[in-house]
């Protein structure tokens, strides 16, 4: 059975790579190599398709492959996408996940709420989030991942 301290975890592990990727962004090959393990030990692209549709998106909206995650999160010269900037090399200095449900089963979890970004400058961004993960030879994978930014009634 997943606990709730795997997921609490996994999120700690999943900002904490975040982190690390912005910290490599000067030295493009370990960025290129910390980005790819990244994606490899905490998303279950090994076992086919994951429904991954990251914030900072408009025109390729779903990234349901490993280099279109990849493209998302370092972008550069060889990026899947074009619209790509390099959401992890921002740099992000701190991220905080604030969960407001958990649902747990077996092998199987899903958590929903906001995550909060912090940028070199001490300012926050707050982000929605629904991540789902699946219990992969003892580890929890992200299979799902939905984020956006909150609905903002003055656009």
């Amino acid at each position: 059975m997943i606990t709730k301290q795997q997921v609490e975890n996994a999120q700690n592990t999943w900002g904490d790579g975040v982190v690390k990727i912005g910290s490599l962004k000067d030295d493009r090959s370990a960025c290129e190599d910390f980005a790819n393990k990244f994606i490899d030990d905490l998303y279950a692209f090994e076992l086919g398709t994951v429904s991954f549709k990251p914030t900072k998106c408009s025109i390729q909206q779903f990234r349901p492959t490993k280099p279109e995650a990849l493209s998302y999160f370092i972008a550069g010269d060889h990026r899947a996408c074009e619209e790509d900037k390099g959401f992890a090399i921002q740099p992000w200095t701190k991220v905080r996940f604030d969960n407001s449900n958990l649902i747990i089963e077996e092998n199987r979890a899903i958590a929903m709420g906001n995550y909060f970004f912090t940028d070199i400058d001490g300012n926050e961004a707050k982000v929605e989030y629904t991540f789902g993960y699946k219990l992969i030879k003892g580890a929890l994978k992200i299979d799902l991942h939905h984020s956006s930014f909150p609905f903002d009634p003055n656009k």
